[in-house]
């Protein structure tokens, strides 16, 4: 029972593995391959994880699901018959590659370790039962690594993250007291939606600026997540909960731009940006609150390829004009385009005129061979999911982005398309001619898709952000007046017992 040490795969190498054309010899259990954070005691996440690739007993890798219903099954239990601990184990998720991601949900914390039993029929997979020794946190575990460096290398977290690099560029050095005179006066009036946040010895602490802050619920648990795994560095910051990014100084302007953190960016504005609060939100509440998220998503792809209807397709609110001007095509062009809108609220007078369209399941989508990609208020937030799946993605040109934008590439890994839409139902025409390309394009954006949007990466990216923002920030951060603590979930099953030695910072 040897244990093997995770090393992620890069979307080029997961490619050469899927290359091989898939073959007609079963499944060999033992040829088949595992990898994945799940497969590590110290990846502490809300949901675990890992990969599997079905090897025919021929060493090749198949690039398809196997025929037939999947025999490949998953058993996680604790390691002590006397640790009676609740694991959810549901199905492995066939990603219709000849890859399968295993999911498990722990409830709490066992101490003698977990054993994970991999199964294709009655042999076991590549080196399994694997053996995690204890003691495997669950997510409610209030147990921070108190060396970030040996927490980042255990989640093999990047080293460089280009969206990061290419934010904080504007800010080598962060003026605090500068931050806490300016903050309020332009962003924080009664249509504001900004918070101020404190992280003091593992501590949150914040104040709210404006009328619009409800969605602080969203910040402050992937902050409390966040510091339930890894000790965070001392800092304070204003986080906008609003949909524009805020700050739009430039770096030369006197006096200069200040780092205001957002969810979402533009060409012309200075926010630093984080992970969305609907990928993080959907990552933290994966197989417990919410159905879609980035694990699910990549189980749920529809139909294959060859069997996708060969449409474009798009439903969604009436955030945008365009998006009005897509049914519009849709109506005049019913042989290319499927497009509805699903709710009025911006442009109530045209429903009537463009009908309203009923909701569909986010796996629906994926019948469809084009998905068409169209900003909301800013950019649209169903674009991650999107890529995850496995249809080619007509995306709008856009001054919008998210913080894995930057790694995307147009005719690479999406089809791009002008922001008026001119020339999509040329484009849409161009992807029916050209199948192969149009399906390369397609499966190229999903690999590197699953690269980027792995959940411990956001982890990874979240605390690369807080990080860069204390190795900049001028003076000390303190407890400001107003400020609440944010209390860690008083849950019952949160208790844990700690293993590790608690900060020589904080006295408890």
């Amino acid at each position: 029972m040897r244990r093997l040490a995770w090393v992620p795969l890069l979307p080029l190498q997961l490619a050469l593995l899927l290359a091989a054309g898939a073959p007609e010899a079963p499944v060999s259990a033992p040829r088949s391959l595992a990898w994945g954070p799940g497969l590590q005691a110290a990846v502490v996440l809300p949901v675990r994880y890992f990969y599997l690739q079905a090897v025919n007993s021929e060493g090749q890798n198949l690039t398809c699901s196997p025929p037939g219903e999947t025999l490949f099954k998953v058993v996680v239990k604790s390691l002590s018959p006397k640790e009676l601990v609740r694991i959810h184990v549901p199905k492995p998720l066939d990603r219709n590659d000849g890859t399968f991601l295993v999911r498990y949900r722990m409830y709490e914390t066992v101490n003698e370790g977990l054993k994970i039993e991999i199964l294709y029929g009655n042999e076991h997979v590549a080196q399994s039962p694997y053996i995690l020794k204890g003691p495997v946190y669950h997510e409610y575990c209030e147990c921070p690594e108190q060396d970030p460096q040996a927490w980042q290398r255990t989640l093999s977290c990047p080293t460089k993250e280009p969206q990061i690099e290419e934010d904080f560029a504007s800010f080598p050095n962060i003026n605090l007291l500068q931050m806490l005179n300016e903050v309020p006066k332009r962003f924080g009036d009664e249509r504001g939606a900004v918070v101020h946040y404190t992280i003091l010895n593992n501590h949150i602490y914040r104040r709210s600026l404006g009328k619009y802050t409800d969605f602080k619920m969203f910040s402050d648990e992937i902050l409390l997540s966040l510091a339930r795994k890894v000790l965070l560095p001392d800092l304070e910051f204003y986080v906008n909960l609003g949909d524009w990014p805020l700050e739009h100084r430039k770096a030369s302007d006197i006096p200069g731009p200040i780092p205001i953190i957002s969810w979402c960016g533009s060409l012309d504005s200075r926010d630093v940006i984080l992970p969305t609060y609907d990928i993080t939100h959907s990552t933290l509440e994966a197989m417990r609150g919410v159905t879609n998220d980035l694990l699910s998503i990549q189980g749920n792809t529809g139909p294959s390829w060859i069997n996708k209807t060969e449409k474009a397709f798009f439903r969604g609110r009436d955030s945008r004009e365009e998006r009005l001007q897509l049914v519009q095509l849709s109506k005049e062009n019913p042989q290319l385009l499927d497009a509805g809108i699903t709710g009025y609220f911006f442009f109530q007078e045209k429903e009537k005129e463009l009908g309203k369209a009923k909701l569909m399941g986010f796996f629906d989508f994926f019948k469809y061979k084009y998905q068409v990609n169209v900003d909301g208020t800013v950019a649209a937030y169903r674009y991650p999911y999107l890529m995850l799946g496995d249809s080619l993605v007509l995306k709008q040109d856009s001054p919008y982005y998210e913080h894995f934008y930057v790694a995307l590439r147009p005719w690479k890994h999406y089809v791009p398309i002008k922001r008026n839409l001119s020339d999509l139902l040329e484009k849409i025409k161009w992807a029916k001619e050209n199948d192969e390309e149009a399906k390369k394009i397609a499966k190229e954006g999903q690999l590197t898709a699953r690269d980027l949007l792995q959940p411990h990466r956001l982890y990874c990216y979240y605390y690369r952000v807080l990080q860069k923002y204390a190795e900049r920030q001028s003076s000390k951060p303190e407890i400001r007046d107003g400020m609440e603590h944010v209390p860690q979930p008083d849950d019952n099953t949160s208790l844990c017992r700690c293993h590790r030695k608690r900060s020589s910072r904080e006295e408890l």
